[in-house]
Parts: structure tokens; sequence; C-alpha cells
């Protein structure tokens, strides 16, 4: 079987699911679809420390079903704006781990990854895969990976938000 390594930029999924269904993607289903592709020998979700009760619970739920979950600090600025993305901490995560498995999968509509995925595939043969909602998924990232797969309500989570 296959071994593959996901790669999860849970606000890029979180928001772009919220925008477009109102809904919440459903990581205990794409686990379950996944492990009948191949075998997971790495997962790892890439979050924001909150103290909000309901993502502490969400990370926990994540933790349950596999995922490794990494939080980087909510970091606001004095000016009002704030920061908190994790594409270089994915970026290097990914390039590093593509060696060693078949596929990478990453969850994001994040265009900043279409060259990884290119270099990836060119350098290591690695298969790269992207899910994503396809209306907020950049061109340049759909285009750069071996397959796309668009995140449908089907792959939400039944209850709103």
């Amino acid at each position: 079987m296959p071994r593959i390594a996901i790669f999860v930029d849970i606000q890029n999924i979180y928001y772009t699911t919220r925008q477009v269904y109102g809904r919440s993607f459903d990581y205990r289903q794409f686990w379950q679809q996944v492990t009948r592709e191949g075998d997971i020998v790495s997962a790892t979700a890439y979050a924001i420390n909150s103290q909000d009760l309901g993502q502490q619970k969400f990370q926990q739920a994540l933790k349950h079903i596999g995922f490794t979950v990494k939080l980087k600090p909510f970091i606001q600025r004095r000016d009002g704006s704030a920061k908190g993305d994790w594409d270089v901490g994915i970026t290097l995560d990914l390039y590093e781990q593509a060696p060693d498995v078949d596929k990478v999968i990453l969850l994001s509509g994040d265009g900043d990854f279409d060259q990884l995925l290119e270099r990836v595939k060119n350098r290591f043969g690695t298969q790269t895969e992207v899910y994503g909602v396809a209306s907020l998924t950049a061109n340049s990232l759909i285009q750069s990976c071996d397959r796309f797969n668009e995140i449908s309500s089907e792959m939400l989570v039944a209850t709103s938000l």
C-alpha cells in the first residue's frame, strides 16, 4: 500500500468551508477515506493556539482521529493586525517528509504552496494531492498537484456552524 503523509492548513480549510458551505470539514470521514487509499504514516494539522474551549476540543478530536496537532501562537500587533499562519512550517515539514512517502496530501487552497508541490514532484517523484474548496483554491495550486479533490458538501459535518 502507498505510504501517505497528510498536511492540513486548519485555518484555510475552516474559513473556506465556512464561507462557501456554512459548515465544517469532516476530518473523521476524510481519515477513513484516505486509509482506504494507503498507509497514513504521518498526519499533521497546523493550527493557531487559542484559549477558546471549542478550539481546544476540536484539537483534541483531531488528535483522537490520529493527527499530530502543531500550534503556533496568535500574535496581535499594535496596529490591530494579526499574524498566525503556518505556511513556512507546513512547507518545511512537507518537503522533509516527501522523500520518505509515496504521496503527500495537502489540505489547503493557498496558492503559496504551488511551487512546493512542483518541487516535491520533480525532485522526489512523490505524488501530490490537494483537497480544497474549488472556488476558493488558487488555480496555480490546482495545476501544480497531481490530483485535486474538491471539498464538496458531502465532505462536511452534518450540523451547521
